[in-house]
């Protein structure tokens, strides 16, 4: 086999614990999967397949991090400040068996990121970050909960928005929508960040290159990177039960961007424009996706 992993006997059962034998379960996708290999596609190693009961697992996890994302909606307004933002995380959290993915990450030091207008990604809360009207700001959540990790952001409009600045975050949240719509069993990733840019190089946005979604489920940041200036047709092949996020970070302008130098973390745009970003977790299915945390 292609990825040097073991294979079963066809009357064995099956290598992702469905209880089936090996012939009845992936046999015929192991099988397309190595032909594809041969073929010259780029093939993911199968490792990174969801079982069923990993997505069981998953959408326990992601159920949590989408009601903290509930939570701040229902919360948020001018006179917030981000650091109530990371203390509502903390305590739905800890209410709820649950731990942030996000927290000592590779040394983030809090537990959710908070990204107000030209913060393209991974704003810290701040008690002196107070949201006034006419703000937008992205709130990225990730959640740990028996050993699962889940993954989604929102934005979210503060007041009375500026038309430019409402049809940014309408035209993001577009291209997510539109990047779904491109996911298809036996595809390609690629497709998907073609999809998401052309939405929005046609209103005239530009999509951040440096970062983008990830592979997640049994690790935060699991292969493949999900990039979103992609070429159709190129790309590692979507396998049913790949799980990975599509969050695609659009600038108002240019595409370029600073990370503080302080820090190392804060990513802003270059030319100081309002940034927007979406972000959902997905497993393929057999007849295109599944979402799992929005």
């Amino acid at each position: 086999m292609y990825d040097k992993l073991p294979v079963p006997g066809r009357n064995d059962a099956c290598w992702c614990g469905s209880g089936k034998k090996y012939k009845k379960c992936h046999a015929a996708e192991d099988d397309r999967l190595d032909q594809l290999y041969h073929e010259g596609e780029e093939v993911l190693p199968r490792s990174l397949i969801k079982t069923a009961k990993d997505i069981e697992g998953i959408k326990a996890s992601a159920a949590v991090n989408m009601g903290v994302l509930d939570l701040v909606g229902e919360r948020i307004c001018a006179g917030t400040t981000t650091m109530d933002i990371n203390e509502w995380v903390e305590e739905y959290l800890g209410a709820h068996d649950a731990v942030s993915a996000d927290l000592n990450f590779e040394g983030y030091p809090y537990s959710v990121c908070t990204s107000i207008n030209d913060v393209v990604c991974h704003g810290f809360p701040n008690k002196e970050d107070v949201l006034k009207d006419g703000d937008i700001i992205n709130v990225d959540m990730s959640t740990i909960k028996g050993g699962y990790f889940s993954d989604s952001s929102r934005m979210f409009c503060i007041g009375d928005v500026s038309p430019e600045r409402k049809r940014l975050v309408d035209v993001c949240h577009d291209s997510v929508k539109a990047g779904l719509a491109a996911v298809k069993p036996w595809g390609h990733l690629g497709d998907v960040g073609a999809a998401v840019n052309k939405v929005c190089q046609d209103a005239g946005y530009s999509v951040v290159e440096e970062y983008g979604g990830h592979g997640i489920g049994v690790e935060f940041h699991e292969d493949p990177f999900v990039g979103f200036t992609t070429e159709a047709g190129t790309g590692p092949i979507l396998m049913p039960g790949m799980c990975f996020t599509i969050e695609p970070m659009v600038n108002a302008g240019k595409h370029d961007i600073t990370i503080d130098r302080e820090n190392g973390w804060i990513v802003r745009t270059a030319d100081g424009s309002d940034s927007a970003q979406w972000e959902v977790q997905l497993v393929v299915t057999d007849t295109g996706y599944e979402l799992l945390s929005w």
